[in-house]
């Protein structure tokens, strides 16, 4: 088999084999076929795209490249759950015990965030002495004693991804739906999961911009976890604003908290309703989601998700006590208000600068070295459609520096006042 053969099978459009796709992704990542070839490849299928069983077989490729986790030993059907990403995402921190209080394995492998804020993981260590150095049998033992664990990501976990992600970034060849969707499969089903529900973000917050290319990711990530084996749902979620209403790592703790007890922001609430009922489904505890869904009504008004989320911090070395009083998580040293300057009604969040602003402040991670400073972040007082008056404080910085008027600027800008109330922004869109 030779790649120069394969290049021009794909660059006239024709569909390429199991075998031909698993010898490009072998051989880049082996190192028998240089960059400049793979570039060929990439810039081949942006241009030519790939059918759904090409796409299938580059992300199982993908997957067979390095470790895949064994759950078998996991009692039940492990749902996972993946957001391609926002501003002030807090679901999983929501999500994960709310769906264990009702009996469903969490398995759950996160990473660290690169860019606005904080990863899953980054947010839990706001928790003071939360840790995810565990072996893989006491991640095991812990899903099925409390029904959730959260690990870090396995160092040699899809490594044709990471490197052909790597050339994509420097090639124009991101913006790809099959190498997208491949990419994010990838990681997905080599951590494990029986079952995968995605949220599609789309929007000013998101990668996706519009709701046309968020279809068609969301339409081939289902297909490939359903033509691999894992069943796997979407949902497509609006983040042309900043979801809840902090951005920041303790500061979404806090929110989680407040959201586990039924007193959180109802966007943030309602996503984690619309996708915990989608586990709980693929997990076969419940026959409908509206069934579902009231089970997890049910656990947010009995208690029992918030002891589900200490239990689950406690067994990973977390001092629950936090949870109790919020405020002895990690407070910043300034609270300094950002107020409206004009009067009318918000018509636009850019969440993207709202993102930049709280990353200035130190929230999140300019490269993989940066460290984070857990404390600070951003409160959002007002949302799309709520009025404003001069003088209205729309906005909270917790800093640990006084002077931030660069980030005042940015957050006042990212406002955009209309004098027509408009409609409450959509939170699911298909």
């Amino acid at each position: 088999m030779r790649m120069v053969d394969i290049l021009v099978k794909k660059r006239d459009g024709f569909e390429l084999g199991s075998e031909e796709i698993r010898f490009v992704v072998n051989g880049y990542t082996n190192e028998t076929i240089p960059d400049y070839q793979m570039s060929a490849f990439l810039m081949a299928v942006y241009f030519r795209g790939m059918t759904a069983k090409e796409t299938a077989d580059l992300t199982m490729a993908m997957v067979e490249s390095g470790d895949q986790i064994d759950l078998s030993a996991i009692d039940g059907v492990k749902v996972d759950k993946h957001s391609t990403g926002g501003v002030g995402d807090t679901t999983t921190l929501v999500l994960a015990p709310l769906v264990a209080a009702v009996g469903v394995p969490v398995a759950k492998m996160s990473g660290r965030g690169l860019g606005h804020t904080g990863g899953t993981i980054d947010k839990l260590e706001a928790v003071p002495g939360f840790h995810v150095e565990i072996s893989e049998q006491e991640f095991i033992d812990l899903v099925n004693r409390n029904k959730i664990a959260v690990v870090g990501q396995s160092g040699n976990l899809t490594p044709a991804d990471k490197k052909i992600y790597g050339l994509r970034d420097v090639t124009a060849t991101v913006n790809s739906i099959p190498l997208i969707a491949s990419s994010i499969m990838s990681k997905k089903i080599a951590a494990g999961a029986d079952a995968i529900v995605l949220d599609v973000k789309v929007g000013a917050g998101a990668f996706m911009k519009n709701i046309d290319d968020a279809k068609k990711l969301a339409e081939a990530m289902v297909e490939i976890g359903n033509n691999v084996g894992r069943k796997t749902m979407a949902i497509i979620s609006n983040m042309n604003e900043p979801l809840g209403f902090a951005v920041g790592n303790a500061l979404e703790v806090k929110e989680a908290v407040d959201t586990l007890q039924g007193k959180g922001p109802a966007d943030l609430l309602e996503l984690c309703l619309i996708l915990g009922s989608k586990m709980v489904l693929l997990a076969g505890k419940a026959q409908t989601e509206d069934e579902a869904r009231k089970k997890l009504e049910e656990v947010i008004a009995n208690g029992k998700a918030l002891e589900q989320f200490k239990t689950f911090l406690a067994a990973q070395g977390g001092d629950v006590s936090v949870i109790d009083d919020v405020e002895k998580l990690a407070q910043a040293s300034y609270k300094l208000e950002v107020k409206a300057a004009e009067n009318g009604f918000v018509s636009a969040i850019v969440a993207d600068e709202i993102g930049v602003a709280a990353s200035m402040l130190g929230a999140g991670r300019a490269t993989k070295e940066s460290a984070i400073d857990l404390s600070v972040g951003i409160i959002l007082h007002k949302k799309i459609a709520d009025q404003v008056v001069v003088g209205d404080v729309i906005a909270t910085i917790h800093s640990n520096k006084e002077d931030v008027e660069v980030v005042k600027k940015r957050i006042i800008q990212a406002y955009q006042i209309s004098q027509e109330q408009p409609e409450r922004p959509v939170l699911i869109y298909q």
